[in-house]
């Protein structure tokens, strides 16, 4: 695996992303155009109208599920990274910082992680801002 840095550190599953994602997509618009061709005929129409029920409810629980996960896992960073602050300097992270800034953060190494901190919270810095502010990056290979 090739260094991580800011270009790129953004991770994507090209199962889950593409794959999965357009075939449901293209099931969901499948199953829109069979009930709009029974709308005439109605013995059909209940099955029709439930597989358009069974794909909305499936695009759903793809994008939920996959929200989920990303808020466990900011929980998660949040308390690593005032943990990781605590230790460095006696106190937790500045509450003016989002969960946007701290995930950002997380790619600071222990170096500039304080310094880049103070510098988010007093400066109002944009997620991608920290990031390209940092020099030394820390990979975070476990986030997906």
């Amino acid at each position: 695996m090739s260094e991580q840095n800011f270009s790129n550190h953004a991770r994507y599953v090209p199962g889950f992303h593409i794959v999965l994602f357009g075939m449901l997509f293209l099931s969901l618009i499948g199953a829109s155009v069979n009930l709009y061709h029974s709308l005439d005929d109605h013995t059909r129409l209940y099955s029709a109208s439930l597989l358009v029920v069974v794909f909305v409810s499936l695009l759903m629980l793809f994008f939920y599920a996959r929200s989920f996960a990303l808020k466990a896992q900011d929980r998660a960073i949040r308390a690593e990274e005032n943990l990781r602050h605590f230790v460095m300097t006696g106190r937790m992270l500045d509450s003016r910082l989002t969960m946007r800034q701290v995930i950002a953060l997380r790619f600071a190494s222990d170096g500039e992680f304080v310094k880049l901190a103070m510098r988010a919270a007093s400066e109002d810095m944009s997620s991608v801002d920290i990031k390209k502010a940092i020099t030394n990056w820390r990979a975070d290979n476990y986030r997906v």
